[in-house]
Order: structure tokens, then C-alpha cells, then sequence
């Protein structure tokens, strides 16, 4: 039962709940038939011990902890539903008294979901920039599937380049000494792809199936391996094998093997159409962000810090799963990335604030626009939930409450009416120069580079 709320300040309200006599008796008893078979009193077989005797011999306290624990929580959500608030988080319970003649009570401190002022959010000025396609862009794309398509081939007439894939042994030392992650059988490695320290792979270049030699290298002075940080090593190798790609031609026939068309031609109109469709999509991606960046610019309100952080930490759980169907995990990548946690959880910052002062804008103007998602339309997002993740309609409904559905689909309907009363001038992108080719840079394949840039991917997100 709710007996006090008061607001201590802003978005933080704390509540005293009473539990009565009757209701934390129930949960008494409840308590003591949980754990009366862990309990021997001498002269009743164990669980056969009566309740009196068994609070008469360790206390009357002895189930209180239990009981309370299972019935709080009800009577929390009960006096929060009561006191009309809407929590963002979960709330802080203190036990402030408790006895069997008068039950207990505690007080709860709860930080509630804020309120927020949005304006000027019908009738916002952007501009649509729709990038064109380039022959360059298609040629590329091109190039690319050409690089798909290569062939692997053996080689043993010269000796190892640039781009080659080698198959070696290396055995590395420090101080003359081996060191942990220092020795490999077969390994393969692209050379020049930068997976390995530098000055490594350019060692590798030029030496032919057979060769044993030794590469001379020193750890930098960033290294993740605090123990061999700004080290010389020698690593002590030997070749067993030499790989290179060998491209198909590009023709009509390289067309027919890759695709459903019977000409170069006319696949490389098929992807000019592709990326003309993926451009139109992202140009309409980047005015419905620029509006909605309008929108919460035009936003007013104190948000709870917790609603930032429980934001981020929804960030963290998705790419450790994300690592996890890559075969990697969180405490692995942070020690690829020198990063510790703290500075992990930086990298979501700014993304998670934007996201969580989007919800609270898009969600004031379904309340104040009134905005509501149809019985059918509700119906319709199940069952395409449903398709999408092959499941059953009703599990689905089990898994994801109606008033969340629906939630998500008025906030949609917010997007809409955002864009639709929009003033949108569409203006052509400029022509991009040809500048002259240069190398292609090298793609960050060392674990260290692929962790830090899938952090920077994600926090983009």
C-alpha cells in the first residue's frame, strides 16, 4: 500500500510502501515452506520441523529476509502504479521497519521517465542531396566481384610479392627468450595485408617455398602486450607454400558466370540502377535525420542520467553479441583495442544520448498529436514479425507487449507526419573530380585495427 510520494527533485520521486500483517504473514509462510526441507531441528525428521519451533530455535527474523525479497517487488509495482509514475529505471529499495504484528515497510526511490517539451517540429527546412553514380563507382564494383571470382592458384616459380597468401612456421624470441602468442605452424598470411607488426610482412617478400630466415622486427610502443611493448624480436620462419590470386577476364562470359545477364553491359547497368536505388534511399535517410535532428534541437527537458547509461549499456550487450557470432568475445576485443571498459562504453556516449532524446521527442508528439496505431495495423506488425523471425503469431505476442507494438508504430506515424509537412529541396550533389588513382590503402586486418574500426562502425550506428 502506498503511503507517501514525494518528489525529492527533478525526474526522482521516492515512495514509502507499507506491506500490512496479513500479507507479509502469507509470505512468511510461503518462505518457510521454501526452505523447511534445508533445516534440521533435533527430534523431527528433516522438513518436519514445525514453523513455531524453527523461529523459537534460530529466531523469529529467520524467514524474514526471504519473505520480503518475494513480496516486494508486487507491492512496489503496485504503489508505483498507483502514484502514476512512469519508471526508467530500477528503483532503489530501502527496508525501513519490519515486525510481524505490523509487517514492513520500505522506501523506494524511483527515477521516473521525464517530461519534455517539443515545438517547431511541422514545417522544418532540409535539403535532399541525391548522390549520382559514377562510372568509377560501377567499374569498382566491378573489380570487386572480380576479386570474388579469382582463382587460387599454387606457385612455385618465384619467389613470394606483395598480395601473395603464404603458408609459414614462425617462432618468435624476445630477449632470446619465446613468448606467449609468438609461435604458429601453417599460418597463413596476405602480404601486405598489415596483420602483423610492421616491418614483418616486407621481411616476408622475396623469399621462396623451403627458405628458413629470420625476421627482424621491434614491438611498437602502443602495443596491446604490455610486456613487449617497444621490444626488438626475431622471428624465425620458413615458407611451405606460396598462393596468388588469379583474376577472371572481364567479358560477357565473366558477366554470365557471376549473374543472371548475358553481357558485361548489361550487368554493369544492372548495378548502376542498384546504386542508383541505394543512393535515392540513403538521401531520403539523411532528411529524415536532419529533420529529426531538428526536433530534438527544438527539445526541452532535464533527462535522467541513468537513461542515457542504460541506453549505452543495451549498446554494449548487442555488440557482444554481435562478437560472440563472430567467435570473439567482449574481454578478448578490449584486449585487442587497449581499451578497458570505461573507455568502451565512451565510444556509445553520443549515440546513445541522440537515441534517447529522439524516443522522448517522437513519443511527446504521438501524445500531443494523439497519433494511434489501428487494431489491424497492430495485427499486421505481429504477423510480420512473425514471418521475419519464423515464429508463431501468439509467441511473438508473448514476447513483445501490445503497448510496445503499438508505441513503436505511432512513433512511426510521428516520422511521417515529420517528413510530410517538411519543406524538402531537393539539390543535386556536385560532380565528384577524378583525381589521379592512388594506392589502395592497406584494410585493417591486425585484430587490433578490425576491433578498433568495428567500435567506430558501431558507434555510428
Amino acid at each position: 500500500m502506498l503511503v507517501t510520494k514525494n518528489l525529492v527533485e527533478t525526474n526522482k520521486y521516492e515512495l514509502e510502501v507499507k506491506v500490512d500483517a496479513a500479507a507479509f504473514e502469507e509470505a512468511l509462510e510461503m518462505a518457510y515452506r521454501k526452505n523447511k526441507n534445508k533445516i534440521q531441528v533435533a527430534g523431527f525428521r528433516k522438513g518436519k520441523a514445525p514453523r513455531k519451533m524453527i523461529e523459537k530455535m534460530y529466531g523469529e527474523e529467520i524467514f524474514f529476509e526471504d519473505a520480503i525479497n518475494a513480496s516486494y517487488a508486487k507491492e512496489l509495482a503496485d504503489a508505483v502504479e498507483e502514484a502514476g509514475l512512469e519508471l526508467v529505471d530500477r528503483p532503489d529499495v530501502e527496508i525501513t521497519s519490519v515486525n510481524k504484528a505490523e509487517g514492513y515497510t520500505f522506501k523506494a526511490t524511483c527515477i521516473v521517465k521525464p517530461e519534455v517539451e517539443v515545438s517547431d517540429y511541422k514545417g522544418i527546412k532540409a535539403e535532399k542531396v541525391v548522390n549520382p553514380v559514377t562510372d568509377e563507382e560501377v567499374n569498382a564494383e566491378i573489380d570487386r566481384m572480380r576479386e570474388r571470382n579469382a582463382r587460387i592458384i599454387t606457385v612455385e616459380d618465384r619467389a613470394t610479392k606483395a598480395g601473395d597468401d603464404v603458408v609459414f612456421d614462425f617462432d618468435g624470441y624476445v630477449d632470446d627468450k619465446p613468448f606467449d602468442g609468438g609461435k604458429a605452424e601453417k599460418f597463413s598470411l596476405v602480404l601486405g595485408s598489415g596483420q602483423f607488426i610492421p616491418g614483418f610482412e616486407d621481411q616476408m617478400i622475396g623469399h621462396n617455398v623451403g627458405d628458413e630466415f629470420d625476421v627482424n622486427v621491434t614491438f611498437p610502443e602502443d602495443y596491446h602486450a604490455e610486456e613487449l611493448k617497444g621490444k626488438p624480436a626475431v622471428f624465425k620462419c620458413k615458407i611451405h607454400e606460396i598462393k596468388d590470386r588469379e583474376l577472371p577476364e572481364l567479358d560477357d562470359e565473366f558477366a554470365k558466370d557471376v549473374s543472371e545477364f548475358d553481357t558485361l553491359d548489361a550487368l554493369k547497368e544492372d548495378i548502376k540502377k542498384k546504386f542508383t536505388d541505394r543512393n535515392e534511399k540513403a538521401a531520403e535517410e539523411d532528411v529524415e535525420n536532419k529533420l529529426i535532428d531538428k526536433v530534438i534541437e527544438n527539445m526541452k527537458g532535464e533527462i535522467p542520467e541513468v537513461m542515457y547509461e542504460n541506453r549505452i549499456d543495451e549498446s554494449v550487450r548487442e555488440f557482444e553479441y554481435r562478437l560472440q557470432s563472430q567467435g570473439m568475445n567482449l574481454e578478448l576485443y578490449l584486449h585487442y583495442t587497449g581499451m578497458d571498459m570505461d573507455a568502451f562504453r565512451k565510444t556509445f556516449r553520443a549515440q546513445a544520448e541522440k537515441q534517447v532524446k529522439i524516443r522522448l521527442a517522437l513519443e511527446k508528439i504521438v501524445e500531443l498529436e494523439k497519433l494511434e496505431a489501428s487494431k489491424e495495423e497492430i495485427d499486421a506488425e505481429y504477423a510480420k514479425m512473425a514471418e521475419a523471425y519464423k515464429m508463431d503469431v501468439d509467441k511473438v505476442k508473448g514476447l513483445l507487449p501490445e503497448d510496445e507494438i503499438s508505441m513503436n508504430l505511432s512513433i512511426n506515424k510521428a516520422i511521417d507526419m515529420i517528413k510530410e509537412s517538411a519543406e524538402i529541396t531537393e539539390k543535386a550533389a556536385p560532380k565528384k573530380k577524378t583525381a589521379a588513382k592512388k594506392p589502395a590503402a592497406k584494410k585493417a586486418t591486425t585484430k587490433k585495427a578490425k576491433a578498433e574500426a568495428e567500435t567506430e562502425e558501431s558507434a555510428e550506428k
